[in-house]
């Protein structure tokens, strides 16, 4: 499997995470020709206090988010709005190379799913490619750089047969 999921938050047992986490990473890795058998993400199942935890430790933000993703090597273009590095397969490491981590919180994905009226699997769906685009050097911080990733994500959530999130919330 592509995804390694460790469940933290016993709430998580309410949804098949591990379904949901693998098959969107998998869209993911599709849309970019990558082998999936070269690749692995952790994905950590965890609640808001864990999540405000590691957004503390690593963003200096000490409130809880919906998902948080750590890449094993910085893929970042150096322009605006250009496609990031293609990762490479470790070829001294055994097995597959990590291409990074994911965390993702119950209650606020809940939360969110409910206020917004999307399914929870949707929403799941959505925020997993969103983190595993981030660990393959996507980011939206700027203008050009948001445009690529959510014309990606759109187009990739697409095909699985998701509603476009992002004019969802502007409806």
């Amino acid at each position: 499997m592509l995804t390694d999921l460790m469940i933290e938050e016993a709430a998580w047992e309410a949804v098949d995470l591990e379904e949901i986490a693998e098959r969107a990473a998998l869209a993911a890795l599709a849309h970019h020709d990558l082998a999936p058998a070269d690749w692995e993400i952790a994905v950590l199942a965890c609640n808001d206090a864990r999540i405000a935890e590691l957004n503390a430790e690593f963003r200096e933000k000490p409130t809880p988010t919906n998902v948080l993703s750590w890449p094993a090597e910085d893929l970042a273009p150096e322009a605006p709005g250009e496609a990031p590095y293609a990762p490479t397969p470790d070829p001294m490491e055994p097995g597959a190379t990590p291409l990074g981590d994911i965390a993702i919180a119950w209650e606020t994905c809940l939360r969110e799913a409910e206020a917004g009226g999307i399914p929870l699997t949707d929403h799941l769906t959505h925020l997993i490619l969103h983190a595993t685009l981030h660990l393959l050097g996507y980011d939206h911080i700027r203008d050009e750089d948001a445009t690529l990733m959510e014309t990606i994500e759109t187009g990739i959530l697409g095909k699985m047969g998701i509603p476009d999130p992002y004019s969802r919330d502007a409806g």
